[in-house]
Order: structure tokens, then sequence, then C-alpha cells
């Protein structure tokens, strides 16, 4: 048996909709299919946790022990982007400030969750242990260093690290050409 969902299987799991060459780990955690996106050529790994709006697009792979909390709000990652292993993306959060309750069994009236949706551009990779929260923007081809906090939108074609994530320069955009030529070939 392989640890892939077969193409047969994939059906039965109630996703919206779903593009060809799809591997799903039967290890993966996935909430709310009816609201999950996945374009062609998506890969999900071993222990991986989807919940929510989410909408992938094509060549995409979220790497083993990532999890994507994106309630109502949503998750995008756009074509040709890579979530690395152990990275969080929250699209929803408590308030720690101490002005309401915090955790999911107390009642929504004493809490005070905020949201918003985060948005990861083509052609961007999330290192290693990162963190997203709410309401972020990763530009087109941003490149973000393993274990940093990304609270502010980020600008296109950048290298970004640190808690939190700050610009260290531009990135190189050749892997546009490989696109291309990728691309050409389908």
């Amino acid at each position: 048996m392989n640890s892939f969902y077969s193409p047969e299987e994939l059906k039965t799991l109630g996703l919206k909709e779903y593009g060809e060459n799809v591997l799903i780990s039967r290890k993966a955690s996935i909430y709310g299919a009816g609201n999950i996106s996945l374009g062609s050529n998506v890969r999900i790994d071993d222990f991986c946790l989807l919940s929510g709006k989410i909408s992938l697009g094509n060549y995409v792979h979220i790497a083993v022990g990532s999890m994507l909390f994106a309630g109502s709000e949503g998750i995008v990652l756009e074509d040709y982007t890579g979530i690395s292993s152990r990275c969080a993306l929250y699209a929803r959060s408590d308030d720690y400030t101490g002005e309401h309750m915090t955790n999911q069994i107390v009642p929504a009236e004493y809490t005070g969750v905020h949201g918003a949706p985060i948005l990861i551009g083509k052609h961007s990779i999330i290192g290693t242990g990162c963190t997203v929260l709410p309401g972020v923007t990763v530009g087109e081809g941003c490149s973000v260093g393993a274990m940093s906090l990304i609270n502010k939108d980020l600008e296109p074609w950048g290298i970004y690290a640190g808690i939190p994530a700050r610009r260290f320069r531009e990135r190189s955009r050749k892997l546009l050409e490989l696109c291309r030529e990728l691309e050409s070939k389908n």
C-alpha cells in the first residue's frame, strides 16, 4: 500500500476540487474538506493539518508536520509555493492582551478572536519552523529563512529571515526562466 491516497481514494475525501497528480499522505489530517481546493501537482506530506478555507495552486508542496489553520478567512498558496516542515499558518488568532478570554472552549462572546486571510504569492518558499500570522501577504518570489515570524506583509522578491522577519536582500528571478521552460514542456 502506498503512503499517499490513490486517485480513487481522493474522490472519497470530499475535497471541494482538485487537479491531477495530487499526493496527500494518509497520515495528514484534513478538516472541512469541502472548503479545500487543490490545483495539480500538489503534495501534502505526513502529519500535516489543513483546516478551513484553503486554496492551493499548482506545483505546491506542504512538507511534513506543517499546519494551515485557515478558518473562514482563508489561506491561499499560489502556484510554485513551498511550505517547509513544521510551519504554522494562522488566519485566526485569539486576543492575548487580557481584554478577552482565550481558547476554543470559551463561548465566543467572551473571546476576542480576530482573523484575516493569508496569501503566499507565486514562487515563494517558507523555511522550516516559520510562523505566519493573520492578514499577512507574502509577496511573489519571497524566500523566508528558517524559524522566522512573519507578522506583516513581505514585499516581492526578497530574502527574509528573523523574528520578526526582515528583508536582507533581493532574491534572484532566474527561477522564472526555469518556470517558463517547465511550462513549455507541459
